[in-house]
């Protein structure tokens, strides 16, 4: 883990909101540096939720930071804790919609243009998501057997 990571992120416990966008088939992930030894890590858009900020209004300023990509929020999908000293985080999924945009690789406001850990976005077809390492990939996309099982308990917002 890099040291940028660990200064910015760690020794706290953040609760992040991430968006899960299916579009034709493929999904799309943001490929970060300095998170794991090979310095590659897939996971969902999505990052820290703002102290006065609701849970949908920071997954929908988070896709666009990372993405480029304009989102509505319609399911919960999954809670997941990600415990790796010094990192700590309390993950709230859902599965989000596109709504305009154009995908582009974004950036972290919190660090500066040196610094910055996003390195691509990209859409996966459940074949090509199979062959990334299960060390490069979220802990939820580690085990898949296909999309259905991804999104079999998500519940509606009301």
């Amino acid at each position: 883990m890099s040291d940028i990571i660990s200064e910015k992120f760690g020794n706290k416990i953040r609760t992040r909101v991430c968006g899960w966008l299916l579009s034709n088939d493929r999904l799309l992930l943001v490929e970060h540096r300095g998170l794991n030894a090979s310095d590659s890590f897939w996971a969902p858009p999505g990052g820290e939720i703002h102290f006065g900020e609701t849970t949908e209004d920071a997954l929908i300023r988070e896709f666009k930071e990372e993405t480029g990509i304009s989102i509505s929020v319609s399911h919960f999908s999954h809670f997941h804790e990600f415990v790796a000293p010094p990192l700590h985080a309390i993950e709230l999924f859902f599965c989000v919609e596109i709504k305009g945009g154009e995908l582009l690789v974004g950036i972290d406001p919190e660090l500066s243009k040196n610094e910055q850990i996003i390195k691509q976005v990209k859409w996966f077809d459940f074949e090509n998501l199979s062959k990334i390492p299960k060390n490069n990939k979220h802990k939820l996309l580690e085990n898949l057997k296909n999309w259905t099982e991804l999104f079999a308990n998500t519940q509606r917002l009301t």
